[in-house]
């Protein structure tokens, strides 16, 4: 199946957790971490996931308020018509409230974009509580996506959408 036309098989809903595309390394850049912007891989990665995500046509975006997680779904809320709402439970560094957002929109057409560190908390925490097959190797490369599918909030399918640049 192509790459942008892959969607939920089951007839569950997706939410799809996507870690930030590629910014730059943290100690090369003079702003504050929070205002690092995406390099220009990284704004090719954003605007690639509009292809890989348009079978899922989320009706939702959720983002850190880190600017590099909302110049990545950026495109995305321009190419569905959705307005991108900035959440600190998506902020570095909160793992397990993040975790009670993806079980609260469980049942949502959304995309949530989040950081390196929140991801396998998430992650870790769906396979352990909701027995999730993550694979043999779970990754979460910048620019890729978890497409996380839940059926009466509870989730019960995983896949990885690696980003474009194949990572």
């Amino acid at each position: 199946m192509p790459r942008g036309r892959r969607s939920c098989q089951t007839g569950a809903v997706p939410v799809l957790l996507i870690r930030h595309a590629h910014a730059g390394s943290r100690r090369d850049s003079h702003v504050p971490d929070r205002a690092r912007r995406l390099s220009a891989k990284g704004l090719k990665q954003a605007q690639s996931l509009v292809a890989t995500l348009e079978g899922f046509a989320p009706q939702r975006i959720v983002s850190s308020p880190a600017v590099r997680c909302l110049e990545t779904v950026a495109p995305l809320a321009k190419a569905f018509q959705v307005k991108v709402e900035g959440d600190e439970v998506l902020a570095e560094g909160s793992g397990l409230s993040a975790l009670t957002l993806v079980r609260r929109v469980a049942n949502e057409k959304i995309a949530l974009c989040t950081h390196g560190d929140v991801i396998p908390e998430i992650l870790v925490a769906l396979a352990d509580e909701d027995h999730l097959d993550l694979g043999s190797s779970p990754r979460q490369a910048k620019g890729s996506v978890w497409v996380l599918e839940a059926e009466e909030n509870r989730f019960v399918k995983a896949f990885y959408l690696p980003p474009a640049d194949g990572r």
